[in-house]
């Protein structure tokens, strides 16, 4: 964590927050995006208890609507248009969302260089292939496919066209490249001032290490999380995947939707560069400011947890069947002591805080374990969760599959693939009084090009097989 209070990049980007405490200053995870035209605020003070309260309760001031606000759509985003330049797994999600919520979202690839999750494990019945990926099924479900070639000079007339037909602008390459086509903020913000632009990569559009590539796996090693996820003894293991793809999607979608906000009420755009690494920060929070205020630095603790004991995974009956218990307070630990049968444990006055067990963890964890490892894991869920412990079984791809509460939530939906059906993940929130969730499958590369230039762009016939001819739209 030291190392990343000193980042000369973080640093340069000005992305921490000092915030005043008495007479001292902390540093604090600051923005997570930057914006152009109307900044993000920044936090340098803590409020005394009780200080909003006034404001809070105070009645809220009405926000003008525009003529566009006046009918109410079937879906929250419908007649929103997207151009989505994103690839690989952040931005195609965040991309995912907004079609979900009605958006029109055309997806631009080119048979040269098409989407690298278009290559991702797994496939479908082990049959690698640019339409195969299951994951880019579930990433691009329910928007439309454009090819197009942006190497040949013709391309940048379709561009601007899309840009003046748009309200979203996204991209997700090294700072440099949308400049190196001619579709630089200030060049798009001239032929649409309406349009909102939103980059992203890993560490940022500006800054010494801005150019540096990599996916979410080197963002949470870049943002700190490879020393904080581990075991003390090993050496650190980060957590599963890509990890900042998956976090910065929230924070992409959150502030598209604030701008898509104030592009509503007041016509103007906005760019918005927004980082991996500084978003991700956010989830660590806690670690940022002990490191700042008091120079401790958070380290590795495996499934332990500085509030809560017990806290982990437990083997059960069978094999590789684990359960996941984590004990909040002194009433939860009585009864999981009368729970697995330790009186011994629950008369014990050394065990009655949290730092009195975790003291004892190794004698604890050992007593939980004779009790787990002879029954089977949604047994020992059951009777935990009924006596309001939190816990859970430790569950596999499969079993997440057959999970009933999963299950009657519809997480995971089948939808017509032109080639076959295909299981993606359904939309990550359920509205009561609009539709929501995907609209249809993930696009074959180049499936709507026809679509989008004559229905949408109003391109007739003889200037599409122009473009064809001048190998525009592969």
């Amino acid at each position: 964590m030291g190392d990343v209070l000193a980042s000369d990049q973080l640093n340069h980007r000005s992305y921490f927050d000092r915030i005043a405490l008495g007479d001292d200053e902390i540093t604090a995870p600051g923005r997570f995006a930057l914006t152009k035209q109307t900044p993000l605020n920044a936090a340098n003070q803590i409020s005394e208890l009780g200080e909003n309260t006034q404001q809070v309760l105070a009645t809220p001031r009405k926000i003008s609507i525009s003529e566009l606000g006046e009918v109410e759509p079937s879906a929250p985003l419908e007649g929103v248009k997207v151009v989505d330049f994103m690839w690989s797994l952040a931005g195609p999600f965040t991309t995912r969302a907004l079609a979900d919520l009605g958006a029109t979202v055309v997806k631009i690839e080119s048979t040269h260089k098409p989407d690298a999750a278009r290559g991702f494990l797994p496939v479908w019945d082990n049959e690698p292939g640019l339409e195969r990926s299951a994951l880019f099924d579930t990433a691009n479900a329910g928007k439309l496919s454009l090819a197009l070639n942006m190497n040949r000079p013709e391309a940048l007339e379709v561009m601007h066209d899309l840009i003046g037909w748009a309200d979203v602008l996204c991209d997700s390459f090294s700072p440099g490249k949308m400049d190196s086509w001619g579709l630089s903020w200030e060049k798009v913000q001239g032929l649409n001032p309406r349009l909102i632009m939103l980059s992203t990569c890993l560490t940022g559009q500006s800054g010494p290490t801005a150019n540096f590539a990599g996916y979410g796996n080197l963002g949470a090693a870049l943002s700190g999380f490879y020393g904080l996820a581990g075991w003390p003894d090993r050496a650190p293991s980060g957590p599963f995947g890509a990890y900042t793809d998956y976090t910065s999607t929230h924070f992409m979608l959150t502030t598209l939707l604030a701008a898509l906000d104030k592009q509503r009420r007041t016509g103007s755009g906005e760019y918005i560069d927004l980082a991996q690494t500084e978003a991700a920060l956010h989830f660590i929070a806690p670690a940022v400011l002990e490191a700042s205020a008091t120079g401790r630095l958070a380290t590795a603790i495996g499934n332990d947890d500085s509030d809560m004991s017990p806290h982990g995974g437990f083997a059960c009956l069978g094999e590789d069947k684990w359960v996941a218990i984590a004990v909040e307070d002194d009433v939860q630990w009585t009864r999981l002591c009368r729970i697995i049968e330790r009186p011994d444990l629950e008369a014990d006055p050394e065990m009655s805080s949290v730092a009195g067990r975790r003291a004892a963890q190794t004698l604890i964890e050992l007593a939980i374990t004779e009790w787990t490892s002879t029954r089977p894991a949604d047994l020992v869920m059951g009777l935990l969760v009924e006596a309001g412990i939190a816990a859970h079984q430790v569950q596999s791809s499969a079993e997440c599959l057959a999970d009933p509460q999963l299950k009657h939530r519809e997480a995971f939906i089948w939808v017509e693939h032109p080639d076959r059906q295909c299981l993606v993940e359904n939309s990550r929130f359920a509205l009561s009084r609009s539709t929501h969730g995907p609209k249809g499958p993930a696009p074959l590369l180049g499936e709507h090009t026809f679509e989008v230039l004559s229905g949408l762009l109003g391109y007739g016939a003889e200037k599409i097989a122009d473009l064809a001819a001048a190998e525009t739209l592969e």
